[in-house]
């Protein structure tokens, strides 16, 4: 009888060993591989903004805080600025 719960204690506090070290490797996993993204992108804007397609991407962006050209009289909203150097590039041939 004492070699089955030794056994069994030994088992609980194998299973707990593992479970602390498995979710301590995950976290310092996670933090190495840049897991959490959302904290490098930009904000899409307040919440109810008017949306507007990006004619380079095709991503719609809020068009409060995007950068925009204006081109022949024409406001055009980008996801990014390397975006809207493309368009400029584009629209001067």
């Amino acid at each position: 009888m004492g070699r089955v719960l030794r056994f069994l204690l030994l088992l609980v506090l194998f299973v707990f060993v593992r479970a602390l070290l498995r979710s301590l490797f995950s976290g310092i996993r996670k933090a190495g591989t840049g897991a959490n993204l959302d904290s490098r992108r930009p904000t899409a804007g307040p919440a109810g903004g008017e949306l507007k397609k990006d004619p380079v991407c095709g991503t719609y962006v809020a068009a409060v805080n995007s950068p925009f050209a204006t081109v022949n009289g024409e406001v055009f909203y980008f996801c990014s600025p390397e975006c809207r150097d493309k368009y400029a590039l584009i629209s001067k041939h």
